[in-house]
């Protein structure tokens, strides 16, 4: 296996992960944090990924309703000491992961998908696919029947 080849996560690490995920978005629903930077802002955790030795974790988190995510991820790195306590109590484990809080950019990725499909090209060529590739119907309906 090449040094740039990436591996799926083992079930192990997509069972923690998903724990995590839970035990965070639990501290956050609660409001635990106390940081002015978060302030009232509702985040949630969309997706936790953990190293494969388990050791050390990345959240991926959205504000809802937009807000400053640069400010509430700034914020919830501030608070990751007391996050990884209280998980601690919530998630048994031999070894607590270290976490790191990052913006999801997955909303803003799949907008922009969005966008280039509903774009006029994009649909005539979508049309062209669907109807052979060269963008006029085959099969012309002149009601005789197959």
């Amino acid at each position: 296996m090449n040094k740039g080849d990436a591996k799926a996560p083992s079930q192990r690490q997509l069972r923690v992960g998903e724990e995590l995920r839970h035990a965070i978005a639990w501290i956050l629903e609660r409001g635990e944090i106390r940081d002015p930077g978060l302030g009232t802002q509702p985040v949630t955790v969309t997706e936790v990924r953990v190293s494969p030795d388990l050791r050390y974790a990345t959240a991926y988190v959205m504000p809802l309703g937009g807000g400053d995510t640069e400010q509430v991820v700034t914020a919830l790195n501030r608070a990751a000491p007391f996050v990884r306590r209280r998980i601690g109590r919530a998630v048994k484990l031999r070894y607590l992961p270290g976490i790191n809080f990052v913006v999801d950019t997955t909303f803003d990725q799949a907008q922009h998908i969005d966008e280039l499909l509903r774009d006029p090209a994009v649909a005539r060529d979508l049309d062209a696919d669907d109807n052979g590739g060269d963008g006029k119907d085959d099969a012309k309906d002149d009601g005789d029947g197959p």
